[in-house]
């Protein structure tokens, strides 16, 4: 299958695409993951994204087309592939119609992760990491340490990442609704978006949205 995967932050894409992908056996392609790649591996991509990140500036859309072409053209992805962060707008999405039309195939579904923005906020602004070891994750409310501001695991001293503040999760939020979510309607208008809710334990999350594939992908 060829999906794309949308939802706000905080929907937990990474953890259902991560799942899905296996599930499914077709590559996660994360945008954050090709900007890495590239420019850990110093293509001509990755050095001219390099170049404007550094700058200060967002990489333009072209750029980024350009990477996820060549990952898309990759000997495992020709089955299928599951997109997670690309396309981010609407300019993004249409680019993606006119490369697989060119290539003379087309997107399965869109899975539109739905999950109410008080929750989303309550998710991310409540997260806490280990100072010692980013791995150790923790949740004033989910997932509160025994000891409130102290790893449970090793001891280190737990923090708030300044990208999961309140206020910058709102800003994040703005972004979204006004740069990513457009692309839900530009879906919709061609039979693609499947909505799931994002809410409840992870494993329920990956079991619904399995189903709702299964179900889109049967009615074809």
């Amino acid at each position: 299958m060829r999906i794309v995967l949308v939802g706000p932050p905080g929907a937990g894409k990474g953890t259902q695409a991560t799942r899905l992908a296996e599930k499914l056996r077709v590559p996660h392609i994360s945008t954050g993951d090709l900007f890495r790649a590239n420019i850990s591996q110093q293509t001509e991509l990755g050095k001219l994204a390099k170049s404007y990140m550094d700058a200060g500036n967002l990489v333009p859309d072209e750029v980024t087309i350009a990477m996820a072409k060549d990952r898309m053209e990759q000997p495992d992805a020709v089955n299928g592939f599951l997109l997670d962060g690309f396309p981010r707008n609407v300019s993004q999405a249409e680019a993606l119609d006119e490369l697989l039309k060119s290539e003379g195939i087309k997107l399965d579904a869109v899975l539109d992760l739905e999950a109410p923005e008080e929750e989303v906020v309550k998710r991310i602004a409540g997260r806490r990491i280990c100072r010692n070891d980013s791995a150790h994750v923790f949740h004033v409310t989910y997932k509160p340490a025994a000891k409130e501001g102290v790893c449970d695991v090793c001891g280190g001293e737990l923090y708030q990442r300044d990208d999961d503040a309140e206020g910058t999760v709102r800003k994040r939020l703005e972004v979204y609704h006004t740069q990513t979510e457009p692309i839900i309607d530009y879906y919709k208008a061609q039979g693609l978006v499947v909505t799931i809710s994002a809410l409840g334990p992870v494993d329920e999350v990956t079991k619904r949205a399995l189903e709702a594939l299964k179900r889109e992908d049967d009615s074809k």
